[in-house]
């Protein structure tokens, strides 16, 4: 308490800024004069709504509201933007410690986050567990309503009370029978529904480049006519890829908590996010203000998938280029600029005539190759520089009539096997996966002989490719070598990485015709 005229009480929160929860202190100021009840400290207008929900949930509860007096609520820093209902509770405390109703040390190691009805149950927020884990590092409790209990569960080590309304948390802070903490959950994810490997007939180079994209996190393109299984390939490789460490999956919950898309049985589980080719730059790597995680975000961990990718605008796909290189994206808005992690898998799917009739050759398709050369206009050299592996998917009509077997080893637990063990030894040798290898990383791990040098530099001036493109078949011939447990790369394994070119060898006709 400040003086005989002026209450003054400190409760703290905390504010969702991407993925980051900066610490809010909310000070509330109870002051002799004509009544008003003002709000400052950059609020936007659900924070300055807050008024009306805070005195209805305090006089539903049966607690007393003070009238006849001046209060004033400062939410500092005075610089960060507050948006959403996260303070309601925080401010409703606040008024209750600065009137007397509860004692100011019940507060001292708390923070609160929670939006009131106008009864006075807590209602669920956005972006709770970024929250609870920076409140958790800084040694503190958080009480939180109840139906953001899932996420906070998913700690191990956790100070986290969830309570059903304002009344429940009057009785924790002052009851000598506080709230238990919330107990870690042991619920185990279910494994991905994405069907098997062995339900694609045939096609067996895409899916040995499937098994390398999940084996060395390599970006991979499916080139075909419809109809052929690029969808379903791509579907497939979401099953092969192992599932997330649990700070990888605390990662990707808590962008699923901000964008509101949490679910508890299934946050250490990757997924395939397919956007519609008629998707916008700001859908795709995020916008809105505050600014929101886009497409690229939300498949953190996980798979992008882009089908029909001449479909999409072209300045919608070169918002890609920079993501790719750096893993994160950067939004920048007036007084917002928030960085989202974007680590993510990208595969995609095109056919390269635009008649949709294209089995491998020019002549197959009915359109010219001006026509073509057109169509693939809106896939620029950058983006397809950053692509590892250009697959041909074509019509097999002789596997047809084959029957087909499924045996144990064209299943995908299998073929999963493999993959761990391949990522096993990547990071054991030099801590990432081979897709991840920086540029001077290369001498060290991708080491070829003089010859195999001089047989890479001939094929790459053969299809015109960048050093960008040189540096990714390296990359891939090192996964190609791990899979086959060999510690060298060799020319076999150079050749391979060097066969999954379909659309450069089909520029290259183009630009020959």
């Amino acid at each position: 308490m400040a003086s005989k005229t002026v209450s003054i009480a400190r409760v703290y929160t905390r504010a969702q800024y991407g993925i980051d929860a900066p610490l809010v202190c909310v000070e509330i100021a109870l002051a002799s004069g004509l009544p008003a009840f003002t709000i400052v400290g950059l609020p936007q207008t659900g924070v300055r709504e807050a008024r009306d929900r805070v005195r209805s949930a305090i006089l539903a509860s049966g607690f007393e509201f003070p009238r006849g007096t001046k209060i004033t609520v400062n939410l500092a820093p005075a610089d960060l933007p507050k948006h959403g209902a996260r303070y309601d509770l925080a401010i409703a405390i606040g008024i209750m410690v600065a009137a007397g109703q509860i004692n100011e040390r019940a507060v001292v190691g708390r923070e609160f986050y929670g939006e009131l009805t106008l009864n006075g149950e807590l209602r669920d927020i956005t972006g709770a567990l970024p929250a609870v884990i920076h409140c958790r590092d800084e040694g503190r409790e958080a009480v939180i309503p109840l139906g953001n209990a899932a996420e906070a569960a998913l700690l191990s080590k956790q100070q986290c009370v969830a309570a059903e309304s304002l009344r429940d948390v009057f009785e924790h802070l002052t009851s000598p029978t506080p709230i238990p903490y919330l107990k870690p959950s042991t619920v185990e994810p279910p494994p991905p529904e994405t069907g098997d490997i062995a339900d694609v007939i045939g096609q067996e180079h895409a899916k040995r480049a499937l098994l390398l994209a999940a084996a060395g996190g390599h970006h991979l393109l499916f080139v075909g006519p419809p109809g052929t299984g690029k969808t379903m390939l791509a579907q497939r490789l979401l099953g092969l890829l192992p599932p997330l460490s649990e700070s990888e999956g605390l990662e990707v919950a808590a962008i699923r908590s901000i964008h509101g898309a949490f679910k508890q049985t299934h946050w250490q589980q990757r997924v395939l996010r397919a956007p519609h080719h008629s998707c916008s730059v700001a859908a795709l790597v995020g916008g809105s203000s505050p600014p929101q995680p886009g497409e690229i975000s939300l498949a953190h961990r996980s798979l992008l998938f882009l089908d029909e990718l001449p479909e999409f605008a072209r300045h919608v796909l070169d918002s890609l280029r920079e993501p790719l290189e750096s893993r994160c994206v950067t939004i920048s808005r007036a007084g917002h600029q928030i960085t989202y992690p974007a680590h993510f898998q990208l595969v995609c799917a095109l056919n390269p005539s635009p008649c949709g009739f294209f089995d491998g050759t020019l002549a197959s398709a009915r359109a010219t190759p001006e026509q073509i050369i057109k169509y693939l206009g809106k896939l620029s050299g950058p983006l397809l520089d950053r692509i590892d592996m250009q697959v041909e998917v074509l019509r097999q009509p002789d596997v047809l009539q084959q029957q087909q077997r499924r045996t144990a080893e064209q299943r995908t637990p299998a073929w999963r096997q493999a993959v761990v063990a391949a990522r096993q030894r990547q990071l054991a040798r030099q801590g990432c996966l081979n897709s991840e290898l920086e540029p001077q990383q290369l001498p060290e791990w991708c080491e070829l002989s003089s010859a195999d040098h001089e047989f890479l530099v001939a094929a790459i001036e053969q299809f015109h490719l960048s050093h960008r493109a040189y540096h990714r078949l390296l990359r891939l011939a090192r996964t190609i070598a791990d899979l086959a447990e060999q510690e060298h790369i060799g020319r076999t394994h150079l050749a391979e990485a060097l066969s999954y070119r379909a659309l450069d060898r089909l520029l290259q006709q183009l630009h020959d015709s």
